[in-house]
């Protein structure tokens, strides 16, 4: 079993939610949050953005949107859906046959407000093809896109506007005995987005999808998300989330993965706990950590790895993790294995040595887990 273990006083209390389907990814519920990303190829560039949701399913995201903006998209994403390994969102805004043809064409979900593609007759066209294949529905509230009406009742865009716009737009579909549907309700600023999605979470029961909209760079963008999704996932809030950014969309999902490993709340890969390092620094700290990320991408199993500059903090670090290296000067440094000091290593092989420990401790998590469900 991984050191990498929750703590009673780092419990999470997830809000209740009931669960829906996307394609075989459960949403809500008991269902572990579950990442998205989404394309930003044209879709009708169909090789690219096969390849952009086959890197993003590698990444580990769970579920990718693709924007179907006209037919020759909607035609497009057949083939997509047909390779992709993971759920597809088809992303939908006013016309209401590209629902359509994005449901006829395997879409397990269909990102759309129901309230912006036309008339009553049209929506339960949208609903009923929804319903045919399967396929569940996202609303997508957006503070920058709010209704006309919504906009000189409120006078600007505000979380109460969101919300009433969300309300809106679920009882359209109940309405239409539609419930396979999840919310959003997004704003760039980070204070809107809470306070919007704290008053959502009170009034509807229905799966929360998480997301700071346009968000920004990379940096920018990662600490404006890690803010505000983290204080809302840190109070329950959220059952699947999009990090947006202006950047590669498997920068998306492992900073979603971040986010949420921070907060104990999804495990995948390694966790790396390291020092900013200082002038007690035994070895090269910064470039040994950004050497490791890369080496150790392809570990998928949890758990952590402490690599710590010296013995200030070092062997309390490495108490805590599966895996960890103490620099302790004269050019060597200690290996901790299991919590435990194992051994010294050079720091000329320390790299490669790490490697091959966390692999060998990887293959045991994993031998341990396999052992308990057969076990069961």
């Amino acid at each position: 079993m991984s050191l990498n273990h929750v703590r009673p006083w780092r419990n999470i209390y997830r809000r209740t939610s009931r669960q829906i389907m996307v394609g075989n990814v459960p949403v809500g519920g008991d269902a572990p949050i579950s990442v998205q990303t989404m394309t930003n190829t044209a879709t009708t560039d169909v090789r690219a953005t096969i390849a952009q949701v086959q890197a993003a399913a590698e990444a580990g995201a769970d579920i990718v949107r693709i924007s179907v903006p006209d037919e020759d998209s909607a035609k497009a994403l057949k083939e997509i859906v047909r390779e992709s390994p993971v759920p597809i969102v088809a992303d939908i805004h006013f016309h209401y046959r590209r629902g359509i043809e994005a449901a006829e064409a395997g879409a397990a979900c269909l990102r759309i407000n129901p309230g912006n593609i036309g008339s009553q007759d049209r929506v339960r066209e949208v609903i009923k093809a929804a319903r045919d294949h399967n396929c569940s529905i996202r609303i997508g509230v957006n503070a920058g896109s709010l209704e006309k009406h919504l906009l000189e009742k409120y006078g600007e865009p505000c979380p109460d506007a969101m919300v009433e716009s969300g309300l809106d737009h679920i009882k359209i579909l109940q309405d239409n005995d539609f419930h396979e549907f999840k919310i959003s309700c997004k704003a760039s600023d980070v204070f809107m987005a809470a306070a919007a999605y704290q008053q959502l979470a009170e009034q509807t029961d229905a799966p929360i999808h998480l997301g700071i909209t346009e968000a920004g760079g990379l940096v920018s963008g990662t600490v404006k998300s890690a803010i505000g999704l983290g204080n809302l996932l840190w109070m329950g809030i959220g059952d699947t989330i999009r990090v947006s950014l202006s950047a590669d969309p498997v920068e998306e999902v492992k900073i979603g993965y971040e986010i949420l490993k921070s907060l104990g709340l999804r495990h995948r890969g390694v966790n790396i706990i390291s020092c900013p390092s200082c002038a007690r620094q035994g070895f090269d700290v910064i470039r040994t950590v950004e050497i490791l990320e890369k080496r150790l991408e392809h570990i998928k199993t949890p758990m952590s790895l402490s690599i710590i500059g010296c013995v200030v903090n070092g062997p309390g670090e490495a108490l805590m993790t599966d895996v960890g290296f103490t620099g302790g000067g004269a050019g060597s440094g200690m290996v901790y294995l299991a919590g435990k000091a194992s051994h010294k290593m050079s720091n000329a092989q320390m790299v490669d040595h790490i490697v091959a420990e966390v692999e060998k401790r990887a293959e045991a998590i994993e031998a341990g887990q396999e052992e308990a469900t057969a076990a069961e």
